[in-house]
């Protein structure tokens, strides 16, 4: 079990997946900068970060919702969270957590590790089963359903533990360019064309050898 002191925010999840070197310039380093992306992202959850809830019929919906799991050592904030009373003959709820993205499905999982984590975080503080999360991307303007399975579980508490390694030795990762870097809002202050520290290395023991 973790203390406040040591959660780790939710979002560093879907940095470390999309590059680990954001994860460490944003999370080790304190650095940020905006761009169109970013700010269009922020646009659409601040229509939904809004600290409020509405029923209607079965449906209670809830946003903005603070969230942590002691567990994990993780804390964040739940865009909307969705509960509706179970069908049959108990009287349980279903517990679904709602992403807003402005763009569109993604082909990693750096989406998913953020939905699975808010899943984990509800799980530990209701004590019920949340077997599946959703996104809405406002690009293809549509939600889309994930399975929070075993799989997507095991590699969210993979990824947790390696931020926190990360973060604990204060270590960001050196830069390789990639496609990714393009669409990054740190690319400025990044450099991933410069020469890292492994490409320096090669460098200078060449000039030894000369």
């Amino acid at each position: 079990m973790f203390t406040e002191d040591d959660f780790i925010l939710i979002s560093a999840l879907q940095h470390y997946v999309y590059c680990p070197r954001q994860c460490g310039l944003i999370h080790v380093e304190d650095v940020w900068r905006e761009n169109v992306f970013t700010v269009r992202g922020d646009i659409l959850h601040d229509k939904v970060d809004t600290d409020t809830f509405e029923s209607r019929g079965a449906l209670r919906t809830v946003r903005g919702l603070r969230i942590h799991s002691y567990r994990l050592g993780i804390v964040g904030r739940a865009d909307v969270v969705e509960f509706r009373k179970s069908k049959g003959a108990d009287e349980g709820q279903e517990v679904m957590p709602v992403e807003y993205k402005a763009g569109e499905p993604k082909e990693d999982l750096s989406d998913k590790v953020q939905l699975c984590a808010q899943a984990l975080c509800l799980e530990e503080m209701l004590n019920l089963p949340v077997p599946r999360g959703s996104f809405f991307y406002g690009k293809i303007r549509r939600r889309v359903d994930v399975d929070i399975d075993a799989g997507l579980r095991q590699r969210t508490e993979e990824i947790i533990s390696a931020i926190r390694d990360l973060v604990t030795r204060k270590h960001t990762p050196a830069a390789e360019y990639g496609d990714k870097c393009r669409h990054c809002s740190l690319e400025p202050l990044c450099l991933p064309k410069g020469m890292n520290q492994r490409k320096l290395k090669q460098y200078m023991e060449g000039l030894y050898l000369q």
